[in-house]
């Protein structure tokens, strides 16, 4: 094991591209700092990538790469006590070998093995490990201890300053018009809006399919619903909205949704303080631009939008209000249930499938199984509640509300989803929850909420072939449900009511 001894070393991080890359290192600088907060740490890049890479909170300078003969003597006269590689080229090997920091470490990029798997599809173990994980491998060599895995909140600030609000109460506006799951994620911003803004007014612009969502949660002051779905004019709708955000003379307005018809709403409206996503379509639109990253889960890169103005983004879902309470009684035995539908078919597992799965989760806790859906679904949901037998299912398809569907799920031992809405609502409720992924991944970030939850997908090459679903499988073969068994889904399940159940008498 390599050693460094002072207790403020001085080192140097080489991660020269791409942006991509050089954004995954940032938990290596957080575990370094872990190990020695006097460190000074500093890192070797292209010029292109060094405004965005100086936001890090946790690397103290900047070295832009000048040309080889250059950077060295640049890297020689900073007399680092380490040299950690983390991109392992020709170019970056030369620097470290010629440069006389005593402790020189480098990580393991696996080129060979990449181009035999594209090139020959000769796999490798090697090729199972992410590229984080390949980059923190080399601090062990130095006895820093990995507390930081993954990417966290807070990596990337934006710059600029802190968003400029006035002081004194605000009136603040949530956009998000976008589907049921997406606001559902949306609820611990505004739980954490109004936190950080305690006597804060916030409105919610959404569509009225998932008003109720916002208005379970008890924390948006006025709900304004966006009928773009059904009115006659999308125009005439969209002014008309304007006109209600103008008419309130909103001071911030904070844009979880990507779209430009959203920042463009808050722009015409004259909303000053404008936060958005980085990805944005409407991003020329917008005060702020926050850097939006694949590798959060939703709900965390909601939070980083409250980044240019808060400080702690750690937050929870809120409790949702509850409503009548279950649509159902005691009587009815409901113990689990299934979310079988979606408005992508290929986010669909076929529906044989769900029916053994309902008819094993009835068989193994001696209950009946509530189908939810929406009411285009109702056609694909009686074909599987016919499949698995009428008196192992309790089918509310299309007969529930917003806030009825919530008190659906509410008191359920499990809930086991399509990649959808319903699926974040039990997240949301405290559920334990289990995701069939199919055209999707939970790399996308969005996942169930929560340490209880699962996800059942197959690792296949295709795989994601769309953010949200298409129509049909764009290969042909739909493999990515098909290869999903009853067994594992039901594993899965079981795992998660009994991981909850552990959690849940663990904090008693």
């Amino acid at each position: 094991m390599a050693e460094i001894t002072r207790p403020d070393p001085k080192i140097l991080v080489i991660r020269m591209s791409s942006l991509g890359d050089i954004i995954l290192t940032a938990p290596v600088f957080r575990n370094l700092k872990a190990k020695w907060p006097a460190a000074k740490l500093e890192i070797l890049v292209k010029p292109q990538f060094a405004g965005a890479v100086s936001r890090n909170a946790f690397i103290d300078r900047v070295v832009p790469f000048k040309g080889l003969l250059p950077t060295l003597a640049e890297v020689n006269a900073a007399a680092y006590d380490a040299i950690i590689d983390l991109h392992d080229t020709p170019r970056s090997r030369f620097i470290s070998l010629m440069a006389g920091a005593p402790v020189k470490l480098r990580y393991r990029k696996a080129s060979l093995a990449r181009r035999l798997f594209v090139g020959l599809r000769i796999p490798s173990p090697v090729l199972e490990k992410h590229t984080l994980d390949r980059y923190l491998e080399p601090l062990k060599e130095i006895g820093v201890p990995v507390f930081h895995s993954g990417p966290e909140l807070g990596d990337w600030p934006p710059s600029g300053d802190r968003a400029g609000l006035k002081p004194g109460p605000l009136k603040i506006c949530l956009l998000q018009t976008a589907f049921l799951g997406d606001c559902v994620l949306t609820l611990p911003l505004l739980k954490k809006i109004k936190e950080v803004f305690r006597h804060a007014s916030v409105t919610v612009v959404t569509r009225p399919e998932t008003a109720g969502v916002f208005s379970a949660s008890g924390l948006a002051a006025e709900i304004i619903e966006d009928r773009k779905k059904t009115a006659s004019s999308r125009f005439a709708e969209f002014g008309r909205l304007v006109s209600e955000l103008r008419s309130r003379n909103f001071d911030a307005a904070i844009i979880p949704h990507r779209s430009l018809r959203s920042a463009l709403m808050a722009w015409r409206a004259g909303i000053p303080v404008r936060v958005g996503f980085s990805t944005s379509a409407g991003r020329a639109l917008l005060t702020h631009k926050v850097q939006f990253s694949w590798l959060l889960h939703d709900v965390e890169r909601n939070l980083s939008l409250l980044s240019p103005i808060a400080g702690d983004l750690a937050a929870v879902f809120p409790g949702l209000k509850r409503d009548a309470g279950a649509p159902y009684s005691k009587e009815d035995r409901v113990i689990a249930g299934v979310n079988p539908g979606s408005a992508w078919p290929t986010k669909r597992w076929p529906p044989e499938r769900w029916a053994r799965l309902i008819r094993k989760l009835a068989a193994a806790h001696g209950g009946r199984v509530l189908i939810v859906g929406g009411p285009g679904e109702k056609d694909w949901n009686a074909a599987i509640e016919a499949q698995a037998g009428p008196e192992n299912c309790l089918n509310l398809t299309g007969k529930t509300s917003m806030t009825g569907l919530m008190e659906a799920i509410r008191p359920l031992k499990v809930f086991v989803s399509n990649d959808s809405g319903p699926m974040h609502i039990a997240a949301a409720l405290g559920v334990p929850a289990v995701g069939i992924f199919g055209p999707t991944t939970r790399e996308l970030g969005f996942f169930p909420y929560g340490p209880s939850n699962r996800v059942v997908e197959t690792p296949l090459e295709c795989r994601p072939c769309a953010l949200h679903g298409s129509k049909r499988c764009p290969r042909g073969h739909f493999l990515c449900m098909r290869l999903l068994t009853v067994g594992e889904v039901f594993r899965a399940a079981e795992e998660c009511r009994k991981g909850h159940r552990k959690a849940t008498e663990a904090q008693k």
